[in-house]
């Protein structure tokens, strides 16, 4: 790929501990689980995590606690190449999930505590403004606080920084974040919430768009799962088919793959339809493999897929 300008991601880092079990323990009952597994999670951080192992220039802003899951945090950056712009927080503790996992069913109930990360501040985006100002693209979700990414925002645009917001989770946001995002990546199901409209197809995906692209959004960009993805802008609408890599393993996490793909793609200065392509291929490879972080993969074996047709 061409020469690329910074990425700067805003997000949260959390723990995942997941519990494997028969079904869920009543209260005041302990009951042996059959599988446990730790790792890193958290949207900004796997979205770092991706476009660092594809070798964008990434630093993730957040705010961690003074613990052993900090360490993880900062292991797991280390290990993909991610920059860290980290607020320590000593008075709170690094972000933590619970999730445990119904084995007959696979279902699953969470619990996530983010700790340090519920207190990511406008004061803290004004720490790092000069950070933003000097990327090429910036990239944040709605796991800190909605009026800390709002900021950044603000920031990012008045200074010309290409804008991604990834609705995830899904929430009622100002209006004039919408018109500060260059880029809105929501899912099927947070396009349906964002615009109030049920989207199950490519043509339900194309109005919801519109529907964004009415409330002040440049670009969308609806992931539709092993349908590809939606790119949609004003006058111009393309379906980009997904990128095959083999057999699913584990679906979570590709929407961090695909938004860490996207915004390295843009920093290389793919053209919109080239970077979806190769946010898909992204998203292709880590569906393949266990896990979040662990499984977001290289630049070398995206561009090995891409030539292969996959």
């Amino acid at each position: 790929m061409p020469d690329q300008k910074p990425v700067v991601i805003l997000g949260v880092f959390v723990a995942d501990t997941a519990y494997r079990a028969a079904r869920a323990p009543r209260m005041g009952e302990t009951i042996l689980g059959s599988d446990f597994k730790l790792g890193p999670g958290g949207k900004g951080s796997n979205q770092a995590v991706a476009a660092g192992r594809l070798g964008a220039d990434v630093t993730f802003v957040t705010r961690l606690g003074r613990d052993p899951f900090a360490d993880m945090a900062r292991a797991t950056w280390k290990d993909a190449g991610v920059k860290a712009a980290v607020i320590e927080t000593p008075e709170s503790y690094t972000g933590a999930a619970y999730i445990f996992i119904e084995e007959t069913t696979g279902n699953n109930a969470i619990i996530v505590c983010p700790g340090a990360a519920s207190m990511i501040s406008p004061e803290d985006i004004d720490a790092n403004a000069a950070l933003i100002r000097s990327a090429g693209v910036f990239v944040t979700q709605l796991e800190q606080p909605v009026a800390a990414a709002q900021h950044a925002l603000e920031i990012a645009r008045q200074a010309g920084v290409t804008t991604i917001l990834n609705p995830a989770p899904a929430a009622t946001l100002p209006d004039r974040m919408f018109a500060l995002s260059d880029y809105v990546t929501p899912n099927e199901t947070e396009a349906g919430e964002l615009t109030g409209m049920a989207v199950e197809t490519v043509d339900d995906a194309r109005r919801a768009a519109d529907r964004l692209l009415a409330m002040g959004v440049g670009t969308v960009i609806v992931t539709l799962g092993e349908k590809g993805a939606l790119l949609h802008a004003k006058g111009a609408s393309e379906h980009v088919p997904a990128v095959s890599a083999g057999p699913v393993v584990e679906t979570t996490g590709a929407g961090d793959a695909f938004n860490g793909g996207l915004a390295a793609a843009l920093s290389h200065g793919l053209a919109p339809p080239e970077a979806v392509r190769f946010a898909c291929a992204v998203a292709g490879i880590s569906v393949t493999r266990p896990g979040t972080a662990p499984s977001m993969p290289s630049l070398a074996e995206v561009e090995a897929l891409l030539r292969a047709g996959g």
